[in-house]
């Protein structure tokens, strides 16, 4: 109960009860944040990009679990330790076996989608990827843009990212830049 009931003031056990475990929190804490950083040395900073929806999960789920050994035990600092180093190991394989086969890279990553093309809105896009006009505006401020004729292309990434490529000039995006988008 947070109020006493009897002069109604605050009840500072509610505060102070779990004292006696903040060495062992602290501990935990300095513990996993250190692992963390020797993980992040062995297997790379690619580990915490977001340059896939994997990366991104695994970032997401490396942080879960810092939290969640850190701060209440469960899962124990060994287990959070070792699921964490999982992680990191299966992040790396991942990346591996991308890097290696244009097969397991087309099977884990999604591809960039095209949502504008030389200023005009590609709307079964925006539907297939359930990004709302609404949305698709405000990237365009972001960007910066003033005109829609200065619009070359708008991309979803991989991550979720939106992409604006503008300029004022009459200047297409090289080949190569737009070369895993998908137009449709």
């Amino acid at each position: 109960m947070y109020f006493n009931k009897k002069n109604m003031g605050i009840n500072w056990d509610h505060f102070t009860k779990d004292l006696d475990s903040m060495p062992e929190v602290i501990l935990g804490t300095v513990t996993i944040y250190a692992l963390i950083i020797l993980y992040t040395r062995i297997f790379g900073l690619k580990s915490f990009s977001k340059m896939t929806g994997f990366d991104f999960l695994n970032t997401v789920a490396i942080g879960n679990l810092l939290a969640m050994s850190a701060a209440t035990s469960s899962p124990s600092l060994f287990v959070g330790a070792l699921l964490i180093g999982i992680f990191y190991l299966f992040n790396y394989l991942i990346t591996w076996f991308s890097f290696n086969s244009k097969t397991v890279e087309e099977v884990i990553d999604n591809s960039p989608m095209l949502l504008m093309r030389n200023g005009k809105v590609l709307y079964k896009n925006l539907e297939k990827t359930k990004v709302t006009e609404n949305e698709l505006r405000g990237k365009l401020r972001e960007a910066n843009v003033l005109r829609l004729s200065e619009v070359r292309a708008v991309i979803l990434e991989t991550t979720g990212d939106v992409s604006v490529i503008h300029t004022s000039e009459n200047k297409e995006p090289e080949d190569y830049i737009m070369e895993d988008v998908r137009r449709s």
